[in-house]
């Protein structure tokens, strides 16, 4: 008998074309998921008849309770090398085994310069308008050259994109609790004394922070506050960093001029949730990470995490 491998939220349905499964056919019956099983019931019927499953990065948690109602679970993947929203110990002790896969910066990075540049020039209001017969030119984009980008975490991401800022002439400094001058020289921008002082001298700001206690709600009522109100913000990291309902305000106020977010509290998004429908505010479903490459990484590797599991040798452990 072969065994059933689950793989979730692939909801372009492509987990089962971008990569080769030829190598555990054989021995696996892959069952792709388009839709979304918003809460641990539904999770659990539906993955109840499964040895293995395959999860997108951090969308759906796997907690203690979750993998105590999945006894036939024997290989849980994650996209991904770090996972916040796995129980390593529930799983550990219930015989599963977690391993996780590559994952490119890169896609990221492009987007965050994709809603930036979305904001700048107000890329979507003027398409809906030229399409819909509304006014020839009704805004007034903003300039990058000589303006200052202000990121938020400097590290593989955050210094990717501080470069293509240098490239279009932008002065960037970037902050981070633990940011050393020596990383700030390396990648050649200014070195904010504060997070403070980044807010109020950006005309643009990038988040790139990893999430941690320290780093949850950072960005709240009184730090957006600090924001020029001809300033934007873009998110493409973790949405708890910002308080949303901070945010919101701050958008429907005009108290800032925009933001980009590809990151919200809850995914995906719900058809009434008030984010959808906010002033100056460009949106995606958290695109940060789809692209064709990647998702050939993720499960591409997902297969080879598979044949070694299968051969008594797991591979990419997380935990």
């Amino acid at each position: 008998m072969r065994l059933r491998c689950a793989v979730l939220d692939d909801f372009q349905q492509v987990a089962t074309t971008v990569a080769d499964w030829s190598p555990v056919a054989d021995r696996v019956e892959v069952v792709s998921f388009a839709e979304h099983f918003a809460d641990e019931d539904a999770l659990a019927e539906a993955l109840a008849g499964f040895d293995i499953v395959v999860t997108l990065r951090e969308r759906v948690a796997f907690p203690a309770s979750l993998l105590a109602r999945l006894p036939r679970l024997k290989l849980l993947i994650a996209s991904g090398m770090r996972n916040s929203v796995i129980d390593y110990a529930a799983a550990e002790a219930g015989g599963v085994t977690v391993c996780g896969t590559a994952s490119s910066s890169t896609p990221p990075v492009e987007l965050t310069w994709a809603l930036l540049l979305g904001l700048a020039r107000g890329i979507v209001p003027e398409s809906n308008s030229l399409r819909d017969g509304g006014p020839w030119q009704s805004t007034v984009g903003a300039d990058l050259h000589g303006r200052r980008l202000g990121l938020l975490g400097l590290g593989k991401i955050g210094g990717r994109v501080a470069r293509v800022g240098l490239a279009f002439g932008m002065e960037v400094s970037a902050w981070s609790r633990h940011l050393t001058r020596e990383r700030a020289d390396e990648v050649g921008v200014e070195r904010a004394a504060s997070l403070d002082e980044l807010l109020m001298s950006s005309d643009f700001v990038s988040v790139h922070l990893a999430l941690g206690d320290r780093s949850r709600g950072l960005l709240g009522a009184r730090e957006l506050a600090l924001l020029k109100p001809t300033a934007y913000l873009v998110n493409t990291s973790r949405a708890a960093i910002v308080d949303q309902d901070a945010l919101l305000e701050a958008l429907h106020a005009g108290r800032i001029a925009g933001a980009g977010v590809d990151v919200f509290d809850l995914e995906p998004l719900p058809a009434g949730h008030p984010m959808r429908t906010a002033p100056r505010l460009l949106a995606t479903p958290h695109l940060g990470y789809v692209s064709r490459a990647n998702y050939a990484t993720y499960y591409g590797e997902a297969v080879e995490d598979i044949r070694a599991y299968l051969a008594g040798e797991p591979v990419r452990r997380l935990g």
